[in-house]
């Protein structure tokens, strides 16, 4: 009988703990809230994001200030959000559905350069702007990451030239490509006719030539 009597305490002990754990992991995994003196890697991230839209000019400090909070409830006016300054999980949301976080475009630089150094300055917009079209597409997945490292879908990736570091021109063509510059004129795809054997890009219908490189449908 104590034994049981003992199990059946323990059994209670570990419900009551499960009870409070909950909580702490639900909040653990809540989005950030922002507010005037937030001072973190998440304040950072906002401004950079922010800064990439236009809204925010001032230094990348990781501190929430006054211009912090200006960009931020300009941006809740021109998007039709509670104008209060504090980004919560609504305006976190709309902040990310709208902007890229450096690591994304650290990804779309290692992209653009690995697949086409040494193209035309228009072309490596262009890159860019493929794989943007492509994040839009419901055909491919939602995500740089998910369109970069798709299988198959890059041979940078596939023999390691990717992780090259880019320079800064291939940041500057991600930057135009994110501003809305689309050389590849809505393309999807691109390929080096010179080198491609498969049939079936080369039967995409082409949007337009620029360098060695075909921009497709």
């Amino acid at each position: 009988m104590k034994f049981i009597y003992k199990l059946g305490l323990l059994a209670i002990g570990f419900a009551m703990l499960a009870t409070l754990l909950i909580p702490l992991n639900a909040k653990a995994n809540a989005p950030q809230t922002l507010q005037m003196h937030s001072q973190n890697g998440d304040v950072w991230d906002l401004q950079y994001r922010l800064n990439q839209m236009g809204y925010y000019t001032s230094e990348l400090d990781g501190v929430f200030g006054y211009h912090t909070k200006r960009a931020v409830m300009q941006f809740q006016e021109d998007l039709d959000l509670a104008v209060d300054g504090i980004v919560g999980t609504q305006t976190w949301k709309s902040i990310k559905a709208n902007s890229y976080s450096k690591a994304e475009v650290t990804h779309l630089a290692r992209a653009v350069y690995a697949e086409s150094r040494g193209e035309p300055y228009e072309g490596q917009v262009a890159v860019a702007a493929v794989i943007l079209n492509r994040i839009e597409s419901k055909d491919f997945p939602n995500s740089v990451a998910g369109i970069v490292f798709e299988e198959h879908a890059f041979e940078s990736v596939s023999n390691g030239t990717f992780w090259d570091e880019p320079n800064a021109t291939a940041y500057k063509a991600v930057d135009d490509a994110l501003n809305g510059w689309d050389p590849s004129l809505e393309a999807l795809f691109f390929y080096n006719p010179d080198t491609a054997s498969s049939t079936w890009i080369r039967s995409r219908e082409q949007t337009v030539k620029i360098g060695r490189h075909v921009f497709a449908e």
